[in-house]
């Protein structure tokens, strides 16, 4: 029963829109109405200014870790519920019950909550993510070629638990789910450019 509570926990903690939140409180704006309608870091700092996307990043990733971390407390490091809870905490920032179900893509929720429970292979595909982005300036290419390595990495590090290598599989294929319209927009040439500066 504790570790179902420990997933609702997650869901709503992954729920918090933090990127919606900031804009909100800074501006006025819905960012949802603004650049490419995501809550996430992407579109605040695109939309928005450096440092509300640099705090939205974050904030996003830190509610991740959190998520994982109370598993980890709850269930006394029960890697089943940590990689549940990884998973939970991801559903939650991509369907957030505040925002009817509409929310981001999950990679910075993703990012925290693996960050936790697999921190190497995390930092190996961040190095992947890093450089697929400094040779195509796109956000979404480094996170969908970052996903499908993220699991391959997680096996050859760490050979974890059943329950946590089926959690970074499953948490690659949805960050590339999730990322459909960007591979559209990729393939036609028209794909948003990164720019740090954002608006200031």
């Amino acid at each position: 029963m504790i570790g179902f509570l420990v997933l609702i926990a997650a869901y709503l903690i992954g729920g918090i829109p933090f990127g919606y939140l900031l804009v909100k409180a800074k501006s006025g704006r819905d960012v949802r109405s603004l650049g490419s309608g995501n809550i996430g870091a992407t579109n605040v700092l695109r939309t928005t200014g450096r440092s509300l996307g640099v705090l939205t990043l974050l904030l996003d990733i830190g509610k991740g870790a959190l998520a994982v971390w109370i598993a980890d407390r709850v269930t006394h490091g029960s890697a089943g519920w940590m990689a549940a809870a990884a998973l939970a905490v991801m559903a939650g920032h991509a369907f957030p019950l505040y925002l009817k179900f509409k929310g981001g893509k999950a990679v910075a929720s993703f990012v925290g909550a693996f960050l936790y429970l697999t921190p190497l292979p995390l930092f190996a595909t961040l190095v992947v993510f890093v450089i697929v982005v400094a040779a195509t300036r796109y956000i979404s290419m480094g996170s969908i070629i970052g996903a499908g390595v993220f699991p391959v990495a997680v096996w050859l590090i760490e050979h974890p638990p059943a329950p946590v290598l089926a959690a970074a599989v499953i948490a690659a294929a949805f960050i590339v789910y999730r990322h459909r319209s960007n591979i559209d927009r990729i393939r036609a040439g028209n794909e948003h450019v990164f720019s740090f500066g954002g608006k200031h």
